[in-house]
């Protein structure tokens, strides 16, 4: 059985700031990080961290810059550490450029800490009688 990926888009916060990236481009601008106080308030309550904490946070020497890849590899290299950070249609978030740092820091244990909504675990599987109802069905046609 395969492990389910985190979804970043499902994290409270993210789908409204995603939006607002559609209708505001400048929200998924890192630089421009000033002009838009709620993308730090989203940050800060996901991942401890604010989008300048993130940036000026000490990496370890083995550090991979995934901050500085192309979303796509970004989204690749999340996706393969459990995190899904793409849309619907399967692109990387707009908002991937402001999210990824903090996200590799908390995510590795660098700096921050990851959302306790990340890990909901999966609902356990019902067991079905639906088998054995049949079995039993089978064995009285046998008998006839």
């Amino acid at each position: 059985m395969t492990q389910a990926l985190c979804r970043l888009l499902d994290l409270p916060g993210v789908a409204d700031l995603e939006t607002k990236a559609l209708m505001k481009p400048g929200y998924a601008d890192p630089t421009r990080r000033d002009e838009f106080p709620e993308v730090d308030e989203v940050l800060t309550a996901l991942f401890g961290l604010t989008a300048e904490e993130a940036e000026d946070a000490a990496r370890p020497d083995d550090w991979d810059g995934i901050e500085r890849l192309s979303p796509q590899d970004q989204a690749d290299l999340f996706e393969a550490e459990g995190w899904d950070v793409r849309d619907a249609k399967r692109k990387p978030l707009r908002m991937l450029a402001v999210f990824a740092e903090p996200l590799a820091l908390a995510m590795r244990g660098v700096a921050g800490t990851l959302p306790e909504a990340a890990f909901v675990p999966e609902p356990a599987e019902e067991k079905s009688d639906w088998g054995s109802g049949l079995a039993a069905e089978a064995a009285r046609f046998r008998k006839r």
